[in-house]
């Protein structure tokens, strides 16, 4: 049933789910309803004192304010209880995309809250959204409020925004000054160098460089001479390339009659090769980036309070098994091994005992 409301005696949710309105875009609505009318009323419930409550469509009644109508059409529904109220709202704003990542995330939260037995499976069967999505919109709400603000403008992407709230307060204020100074060239750098700061933020803090051993420093050292020679190495490869870029091709053909197929594929290999090993080196670089500006005030207060001769590893929030001083260091061929053995380092951290989460691949939004 539809009705003509007066505006006067309309309130928005004190709980709305969708707390961000664009204004440019409220302006456009309300040219467009000055022009072809309201296509769909809003929907509101009565409440106390022969006031009513909008469920549904709160952008339209503002952009009605807008305009400085007199009434609105309005369908007005029964739903008594204030969670189910909220619940449709929110779908509402949800299947028209008009909340912010951070607004979907309080939304969902507020319901895993106060509905009994609710879960993150429930939720998106509620929403029409798969679990993945909720919890990804539920990280959000871990950022700190000036990244938080930067998410809801769309600024920073949905990816980058979880990557980031991943890392405790203190780091993500360090990542924050970064991108404030441009530092990086858009958000799939972003998400790359939020993961590797998240990795060195949840592994172990190993020896201080001055505290190990003579045959550490020595396997260390032949690390560090094993990669750079490897790198070195790519240069000469680079040399043979450029003699096939300035060959003619039709005697590159004379010269490789009957192989210019499979010498073709070769190159493929190594194309995706090269493609490999940049993405690897581009990982290397977030890391090495990632530990000039990573802040563990726990772990270095603990580090200082570690007698030098227990060689003990310190872990956020709590103290493992001691170190032995003899036998190898444990290597570990990834992103972040390479980052120490190109660039130097005052602190070595070890590998992460558990199983790694894979690394960001591909673009940098949700």
């Amino acid at each position: 049933m539809f009705k003509n409301i007066k505006m006067a005696q309309i309130v928005r949710r004190e709980d709305q789910p969708r707390e961000f309105f664009d204004e440019a875009a409220l302006g456009e609505l309300a040219e467009s309803i000055k022009e072809y009318g309201l296509i769909q009323p809003i929907v509101v419930r009565k409440i106390e004192s022969g006031k009513y409550e909008i469920v549904a469509g709160e952008r339209r009644w503002r952009a009605h304010k807008l305009l400085n109508a007199i009434t609105i059409q309005a369908s007005i529904t029964s739903e008594a209880d204030d969670l189910r109220a909220f619940k449709k709202s929110a779908s509402e704003n949800l299947q028209r995309l008009d909340m912010t990542p951070l607004e979907e995330g309080r939304a969902f939260q507020r319901v895993l809250d106060e509905e009994e037995g609710a879960t993150e499976a429930s939720v998106a069967a509620d929403f029409k959204k798969t679990v993945p999505f909720v919890r990804q919109r539920l990280a959000l709400l871990k950022l700190i409020p000036e990244f938080a603000e930067h998410v809801n403008k769309g600024d920073v992407g949905t990816q980058a925004g979880v990557q980031l709230a991943a890392l405790n307060p203190a780091n993500q204020r360090a990542v924050l000054a970064k991108w404030a100074r441009g530092d990086f060239a858009g958000d799939n750098q972003l998400v790359h160098f939020a993961y590797a700061m998240k990795e060195q933020q949840e592994q172990t803090i190993s020896m201080l460089l001055e505290e190990l051993t003579e045959e550490q420093r020595q396997e260390r050292a032949k690390a560090q001479a094993k990669a750079r020679n490897t790198l070195d190495g790519i240069e000469k490869i680079r040399g043979l390339l450029e003699q096939i870029v300035k060959a003619d091709p039709a005697e590159l053909a004379k010269a490789l009659e009957g192989q210019v197929g499979a010498r073709l594929e070769q190159m493929d290999r190594v194309a995706d090769a090269v493609q490999k090993a940049r993405f690897q080196l581009r990982q290397a670089k977030a890391h090495a980036e990632a530990a000039e500006v990573i802040v563990k005030p726990e772990v270095k207060a603990r580090a200082k309070a570690v007698p030098a001769a227990a060689k003990t590893e310190v872990k956020l929030g709590r103290r493992v098994a001691p170190v032995k001083s003899q036998g190898k260091p444990r290597v570990a061929a990834s992103p972040a091994t390479v980052a120490k053995t190109a660039v130097k380092k005052r602190v070595a951290p070890a590998p992460a005992a558990s199983a790694k989460p894979k690394a960001p691949v591909g673009g940098a939004s949700a």
